[in-house]
């Protein structure tokens, strides 16, 4: 990256950028995102909500911020996974190994995210997220997931990318 970095917009979570041609987003403050594949029993959890850039309701892996609020600018990603998983699904994770970084669209976002495998899961509770975040719990058959996927497609919701990881072993 080059010094000739300019700014042409900052909110509270992302930042459009402009570097010669290129116009890209970033996280604002050094934020980061984990991503939980929760796999149990032959299931795995997904989440259901709507994003407001695609205007429809997506079908995804759990996820959350790191470092999002001041009061836990310093968190340690693992650990927002944990909590985010238990957040989002309902489902806390005794352990999270930490698979590695990963960016989804490079060419316009320069956001990476670590994706987790949680293990030791128990059920604490029903999801749904905070905040008003209402997402829904999906606990999927890997066996019935590629026709899951096809059904929710069907009805319009969008499907994250980092799904087509399941589908290619399907």
């Amino acid at each position: 990256m080059s010094e000739n970095i300019e700014v042409m917009w900052e909110g509270r979570f992302i930042t459009a950028k402009r570097e010669g041609k290129w116009e890209y987003v970033s996280r604002s403050r050094g934020i980061k995102a984990a991503v939980i594949l929760a796999i149990d029993d032959g299931h795995v959890l997904l989440v259901e909500q709507f994003r407001v850039p695609l205007g429809k309701y997506c079908i995804e892996l759990p996820a959350g911020l790191v470092g999002d609020h001041d009061e836990n600018a310093e968190e340690d990603s693992a650990i927002a996974a944990i909590r985010e998983l238990e957040e989002e699904t309902g489902y806390r994770a005794e352990t999270m190994e930490d698979c590695g970084e990963y960016y989804s669209s490079p060419g316009m976002v320069s956001e990476s995210f670590s994706l987790f495998r949680a293990s030791g899961l128990t059920k604490v509770g029903d999801g749904g997220g905070v905040d008003g975040e209402n997402i829904v719990v999906h606990r999927v058959a890997l066996s019935g997931l590629t026709d899951f996927i096809e059904n929710k497609r069907s009805e319009g919701a969008g499907i994250d990318v980092k799904l087509l990881m399941f589908l290619q072993l399907a």
